[in-house]
């Protein structure tokens, strides 16, 4: 019997659908790439206890994390990790920290702001000091033996302007000059002395030997595409050779997708929660300067937004393959004499590796910025 006139084209919205189906189904089956075993962004050494701790006192601390045991006779290389402004639980970034400290770091997590008291304006100056203690307090440690020829800074959301103004004020606060600073997500500055947020100050001062890599995502990223390449241009000491912009992009190819957000580079980890450190006590009798509230202490909806999504992020590709082996490359060569156009040369550095089913992960963008010409004085000003 012969199908009635029409019929088969009244068909062809439902054969199409199928197809279309299993066109996509090997993509929604994919599963990003795991975490190397070693190497860049590697587990480093499963089986080891990390020690977690403070240094200083109560009212100014530092958090500190490393491989228990004796540290190599060489010392660790340090990684100052400078959290995003009202994150200071170190537990946030927990999977990163876990992850260095495995991979025989010293990571110094200095408690630079008290949420709702510290004012943003007074957060570097506090940060610097705590590194400084804290380096002091550790250097004859035979466990943390922190090498300060091999410091790198770590900087997330206004944590990166952070440590691009304490690499420009290393020599006068009498801090070792950094090898690399590593800016994520840079965010938060102020334009100038009366606005809200981190003073970036004049980084011009920056060591011409250090490493200057930012470090964006694809994701709400207008204001950190700016700040990162204000970075990069204010560091006129800093030659372009040694100088990176790299951008990590969101690839929805599988599932979980990797999404490159504000927040991705946090990870949580609860073993690495501050309230389980015991702070060490504050001098007998000695009375905490007075207080005076200002409005820039309290968190805005938006960074309380923000502060919600780090405080809930989770590791993935993105941590593994963009942030973490990004930063260890980044810190190889910083230590080693090579500049960051070596990385950008070597194609490993970009490379995402592949989803599960042999499809690649969307690469990092990586840039070597173009020299800027020394800017006049009549244009800082104006600027």
């Amino acid at each position: 019997m012969r199908p009635k006139s029409g019929s088969g084209l009244a068909a062809m919205p439902a054969i199409l659908g199928l197809l279309a189906a299993l066109a996509a189904a090997p993509a929604q089956g994919a599963t990003p790439p795991v975490q190397p075993a070693e190497g860049p962004g590697g587990v480093g050494d499963k089986a080891a206890t990390i020690t977690k701790r403070a240094v200083g006192r109560a009212s100014a601390a530092s958090f500190v994390f490393h491989k228990a045991g004796p540290a190599p006779s060489g010392g660790r290389p340090v990684a100052v990790f400078l959290h995003a402004w009202g994150a200071p639980n170190p537990q946030a970034y927990g999977a990163w920290i876990d992850h260095l400290a495995r991979n025989d770091w010293l990571v110094l997590f200095p408690r630079f702001q008290e949420v709702n008291r510290t004012k943003p304006s007074d957060a570097p100056a506090i940060a610097a000091r705590l590194v400084k203690s804290a380096l002091a307090d550790l250097g004859n440690d035979a466990d943390a033996k922190p090498d300060t020829g091999r410091i790198a800074l770590i900087g997330h959301l206004a944590g990166a302007p952070l440590a691009a103004h304490i690499a420009a004020e290393a020599a006068q606060n009498g801090l070792p000059a950094p090898k690399l600073v590593f800016a994520v997500m840079p965010g938060g500055i102020a334009r100038d002395a009366k606005s809200r947020g981190i003073p970036l100050g004049e980084l011009n001062t920056i060591d011409p030997g250090t490493m200057l890599v930012t470090m964006i995502g694809d994701k709400d990223a207008r204001a950190a595409d700016a700040a990162a390449r204000k970075i990069l241009r204010d560091a006129t000491a800093v030659p372009s050779e040694r100088k990176l912009f790299v951008r990590a992009l969101s690839d929805d190819h599988g599932f979980p997708a990797l999404t490159a957000t504000l927040a991705s580079p946090a990870g949580l980890d609860a073993a690495y929660d501050s309230g389980a450190i015991k702070l060490p006590p504050d001098p007998p009798g000695e009375k905490p300067p007075p207080f005076r509230w200002s409005a820039d202490m309290a968190l805005s909806g938006e960074q309380t937004q923000l502060v919600a999504q780090i405080n809930n992020a989770r590791a993935d590709s993105l941590d593994f393959l963009a942030f973490w082996r990004s930063f260890d490359m980044a810190a190889a060569a910083a230590f080693t004499g090579k500049d960051a156009a070596s990385l950008k040369a070597n194609p490993a550095f970009s490379d995402m590796q592949r989803w599960s089913d042999g499809w690649p992960v969307k690469r990092l963008g990586v840039e070597v910025p173009k020299a800027h010409a020394p800017t006049s004085p009549d244009a800082a000003a104006r600027r």
